[in-house]
């Protein structure tokens, strides 16, 4: 679902039509995508967390690993699309380990 700003933000009827419109359309995707980026690493890393509780070891672990650092990564990518360069904030408020952020942008081990 779409939703235009109100008219009394739009300083000029010029950005009603074409590009203005196709800005806003673009940038709420954008939004959206970053959102569900964040909800996909939020439960990759409940789900490692989850299994070093339970006391996974070994490929499950590593597989647990694998597939946070696959949602960080592209999480990270998707936030340089959209101009945000500083991950730090990003990993401070998912509290993302440094075992996640070592694998980033590596292949995964385990198929």
């Amino acid at each position: 679902m779409t939703v235009r700003p109100p008219r009394n933000f739009n300083p000029s009827l010029v950005t009603e039509a074409g590009l203005g419109i196709l800005e806003y359309e673009m940038m709420s995707e954008r939004a959206s995508t970053l959102g569900h980026h964040g909800l996909k690493v939020e439960a990759a890393i409940a789900a490692l967390r989850d299994g070093e509780v339970k006391g996974r070891q070994g490929v499950e672990h590593e597989r647990l690993v694998d597939i946070a650092a696959e949602a960080v990564w592209a999480m990270f990518i998707h936030r340089e699309i959209c101009g945000l360069r500083n991950s730090r904030d990003v990993i401070q408020r998912y509290d993302i380990p440094n075992k996640v952020l070592a694998r980033l942008g590596a292949s995964p081990r385990h198929p």
